[in-house]
């Protein structure tokens, strides 16, 4: 699943509490800044990525048959490098020390990466869910479905004691 902007702080905040959880990092100036960091590092990838897909969906739709077979390991390969940018940025900035291998750590955050993309999807759909349920039809894109949509996935969140 492709992660959007508005799942960055969820996965960041993610990241820098399983990180602290883990038993295996020390974090030298708290939750905030660590997760302040892999929320930096998250939005500058996807801001990348969403200039690039234009471009991307033009030679996509011409060779289509081809990509399908070589698109299985992408994202894993995407979150793996994401992770290890994370895991640098962090260590570089003195925001956490650890005395185990860096894969461990690295690790880490791709499990919290990747458990928040499996969570969100699942609260999506649940969200989804509920709008269908309304009696009044709301559009997607428009700023009342959007409105909607945050505030029920901020719901789920708490319900499922995410956020």
């Amino acid at each position: 699943m492709k992660v959007s902007l508005t799942h960055v702080p969820h996965i960041a905040t993610r990241i820098a509490v399983d990180l602290s959880r883990s038993g295996l990092v020390t974090m030298t100036k708290g939750l905030e800044t660590t997760a302040k960091e892999a929320e930096t590092i998250l939005s500058t990838n996807i801001k990348k990525e969403m200039a690039l897909e234009e471009k991307v969906k033009e030679i996509v739709n011409a060779n289509e048959e081809q990509i399908d077979f070589y698109l299985a390991d992408a994202y894993e390969d995407r979150y793996s490098d994401i992770a290890h940018q994370i895991l640098d940025v962090l260590y570089e900035e003195d925001l956490i020390n650890y005395d185990v291998s860096e894969n461990r750590i690295k690790n880490i955050i791709f499990d919290a990466i990747t458990g928040s993309i499996a969570d969100s999807s699942e609260i999506e759909s649940a969200v989804y869910e509920k709008i269908k349920s309304y009696k009044r039809n709301l559009i997607p894109g428009t700023d009342e479905y959007e409105i909607v949509y945050e505030k029920l996935y901020k719901d789920e969140l708490v319900r499922r004691g995410m956020a």
